[in-house]
């Protein structure tokens, strides 16, 4: 017996904030072990914020490339989740749970647009 499509999407909701975290944990580890490995404490001061340097920074095995991919994986996983219920929603036809759904990422892009102009 197939399991109603709102339990369906809730299973893969919970899977995918699941391995969201689990993989945030994997990565701000590899980082801090690096960066202690190295000598270095989480604590000192972070290079600036750029996407741009996180693949090479991971394929020289830098801390900071996993503790940047980290927190990327740590803010983005909500978000994803947010686009899964949206699909979700859309597939069922829910339309109210979908308005939301569109309503809260326009929020979540309007807060990401805010920071970057504001230079945070």
């Amino acid at each position: 017996m197939r399991a109603p499509p709102a339990a369906d999407l809730e299973r893969r909701v919970a899977r995918l904030l699941r391995v969201g975290t689990y993989a945030s944990i994997a990565l701000l580890a590899a980082g801090v072990t690096g960066m202690a490995a190295a000598g270095r404490s989480p604590l000192d001061p972070a290079p600036r914020f750029d996407p741009a340097r996180i693949p090479a920074d991971l394929g020289a095995l830098r801390p900071e490339g996993f503790l940047w991919l980290g927190i990327v994986f740590v803010m983005a996983t909500p978000s994803a989740r947010v686009v899964m219920s949206l699909i979700g929603y859309l597939r069922e036809g829910d339309r109210a749970m979908t308005v939301v759904s569109v309503l809260i990422l326009a929020v979540i892009g309007l807060s990401v647009v805010a920071a970057m102009w504001s230079g945070a």
